[in-house]
């Protein structure tokens, strides 16, 4: 699948917004902590990759009600569904001027991950978080993502690539008091 960027200007890709907020502090000194142990811009984005897939929990995995959107209050309160820990991991590799994009599949709802630039090429990245039968890694030499669609069951990849959240993801994750109302609104198409 040829990935598409949303916006023909890379800088956009490494912009900050209300949700990839990552001149916060939060986000500003979680990235240095990372990029202490980093040799290189791939091994940094390795290691944020890991840092929001295993350190963050998925909100439905782990029982967690609250639901978050903003990167620096996933970082904050350690919790999120799959756009969230999106979000975290963009700030995170924007922080280090990694360009990122947020990505989308569609299954029964919308799921969400990132595409990271290197090498003059996208290579798509799921922090969702693994548990039994999921098993996302890092890799720029061939896509390893929490899920592959099956298109004769009606899903699929979207190739498009988006400087920002999509509108339907956010407005369901800013409305949402909770997961299990959340659970009730998460968008079915983009």
């Amino acid at each position: 699948m040829e990935l598409i960027q949303e916006n023909p200007d890379l800088s956009a890709y490494l912009a900050a917004d209300e949700v990839i907020d990552h001149d916060h502090p939060r986000v500003r000194d979680t990235a240095a902590r990372l990029a202490k142990d980093a040799a290189d811009s791939y091994a940094y984005a390795q290691l944020a990759f890991e840092f929001v897939r295993d350190t963050i929990p998925h909100s439905q995995d782990s029982g967690d009600l609250r639901v978050t959107w903003r990167a620096s209050d996933v970082l904050e309160q350690r919790t999120g569904i799959c756009y969230a820990k999106a979000h975290a991991l963009a700030a995170l590799l924007r922080a280090e001027d990694i360009p990122t994009a947020l990505c989308y599949q569609t299954f029964d709802v919308v799921h969400g991950l990132v595409a990271v630039r290197f090498n003059g090429a996208w290579h798509r990245q799921d922090p969702r978080g693994n548990k039994p039968g999921v098993n996302a890694r890092f890799s720029l030499d061939g896509e390893q993502l929490a899920f592959t669609p099956d298109p004769g069951a009606g899903e699929l990849d979207h190739p498009v690539l988006y400087a920002a959240p999509h509108p339907a993801v956010l407005s369901a994750l800013k409305a949402a008091p909770d997961r299990p109302y959340l659970w009730k609104t998460l968008p079915t198409t983009l």
